[in-house]
C-alpha cells in the first residue's frame, strides 16, 4: 500500500486495538529502517529498537504500562531506547538531557508514519515504568527506554480527531 506524505499524516492515529494477524518480518524492518532514517543531532543516531515478539516479554511489557493491554494484544511492540552516553559525548550534559531524547521522539514518529504508511495500526506508549521495562527486556546498561510502540492490524476504525485551530498554536513574527 502506498499513500502520498499528507494521506499517512492525516490517516495515523493511536491504535489500541489490533488483530491477531502477525506483521511480516520484511514489513517490520521497513519500519525499523523508516525509525532509523529519523534525523538526530550530529547524526549520533542514539538509539536502539528492541523488537518484541514473544508473548512473555509483552505481557511483562504491558504490565510495565501500568496494565495497557493492548501493548500485549499487539504481534510486535517495538521498545525505542535511547543511549544518552553517546548523545553526551558530542553534547555534554545537553546531548544527555535533551538531544538523546528529541533523537528518539524523531525516530519514533518516522516509525508511525511508516506504520500508517503500510496499512498498520500503533501507537506511542509512553506510560510506562522505566526500570520494570529495563528489567523485564534485560536492557544494556546505559539503555533508557523511551517509548513502547505497539504494532498490528487495526480492529478499529480511526476516530474523528479534533486538532487546534492552527492560529490557536502557532504565532508569526
Amino acid at each position: 500500500m502506498s499513500l502520498d506524505f499528507r494521506s499517512v499524516v492525516a490517516g495515523r492515529f493511536s491504535c489500541r486495538s489490533f488483530t491477531a494477524d502477525p506483521v511480516p518480518r520484511p514489513r517490520v524492518l521497513e519500519i525499523l529502517e523508516a525509525a532509523r532514517s529519523a534525523p538526530s543531532a550530529g547524526n549520533l543516531q542514539p538509539w536502539r529498537f528492541v523488537v518484541v515478539t514473544d508473548d512473555s516479554h509483552r505481557q511483562a511489557l504491558a504490565a510495565a504500562a501500568f496494565g495497557q493491554a493492548f501493548v500485549a494484544a499487539a504481534p510486535v511492540t517495538v521498545v525505542v531506547c535511547a543511549v544518552p552516553a553517546e548523545s553526551a559525548r558530542g553534547y555534554g550534559s545537553r546531548g544527555r538531557d535533551l538531544y538523546c531524547l528529541q533523537d528518539t521522539a524523531a525516530a519514533v514518529e518516522n516509525m508511525l508514519l511508516a506504520v500508517t504508511a503500510a496499512g498498520l495500526g500503533a501507537c506511542w506508549v509512553g506510560a510506562f515504568d522505566e526500570q520494570s521495562s529495563q528489567r523485564a527486556l534485560e536492557l544494556e546498561p546505559g539503555w533508557r527506554p523511551i517509548a513502547m510502540v505497539p504494532i498490528g492490524v487495526p480492529a478499529e476504525a480511526p476516530p474523528k480527531r479534533r486538532r487546534r485551530p492552527l492560529e490557536a498554536v502557532t504565532r508569526w513574527i
